[in-house]
């Protein structure tokens, strides 16, 4: 895991370990947008269960409401720009840094 510098010191996840090293081949849609007929801004993964919800800059926040309605901790972007994870209860911002330290974690 690299150090995000705007943190304050000291801040880990306790996640990191049960991080998969790839979200595999997600859904390319937020279910519950689609549902309502709503477009999203960026998608998240859950890295739990694999639930893909949309971002909070998006009109329905489903990454976040699937985090509160299941406690599952972290998110990771599925943005093709974007190589990062959030994690909801440590409140942590992960950047990945493959191979980092053979762990198997991207994290």
């Amino acid at each position: 895991m690299s150090p995000d510098g705007g943190l304050p010191e000291g801040r880990v996840c306790s996640h990191l370990t049960a991080l998969p090293a790839s979200p595999g081949t997600p859904y390319e849609v937020c279910g519950p947008c689609r549902a309502r007929g709503w477009t999203w801004t960026r998608l998240r993964w859950c890295a739990t269960c694999g639930h893909v919800g949309c971002c909070d800059s998006s009109r329905g926040r489903h990454a976040y409401a699937h985090h509160a309605r299941t406690g599952h901790p972290v998110a990771l972007s599925l943005a093709p720009d974007e190589a990062w994870a959030w994690c909801f209860v440590d409140e942590v911002f992960l950047v990945r840094v493959p191979g980092e330290d053979g762990s198997g974690s991207p994290y």
